[in-house]
């Protein structure tokens, strides 16, 4: 399957954890540190992976993976979501 490619902020965590979970790499552009970095998420059925340039970080769980996600500015705010202003 090829890796789904996007910058950080397009889509959001649970978009990207959908993508994870049918099986897809996604590939990440973000700026790190003043540069732009890319690095990989991916889920191996069991544990979660977010593999950067300097580190390899390792979740058990969904909740552990979207935390990271957020934290590290990966995904858009669900609020910012077009769909998320049609639902309010």
């Amino acid at each position: 399957m090829t890796p789904l490619e996007v910058d950080a902020g397009e889509l959001t965590a649970a978009e990207i954890i959908d993508a994870l979970q049918q099986g897809q790499r996604v590939v990440v552009t973000a700026d790190l540190f003043g540069s732009e970095q890319t690095l990989t998420l991916r889920h191996d059925g069991e544990t979660y992976y977010c593999d950067t340039p300097t580190r390899l970080h390792k979740h058990d769980d969904e909740a552990g993976m979207i935390g990271c996600i957020e934290k590290m500015g990966y995904a858009r705010d669900d609020a910012e979501s077009p769909d998320h202003e049609r639902e309010h």
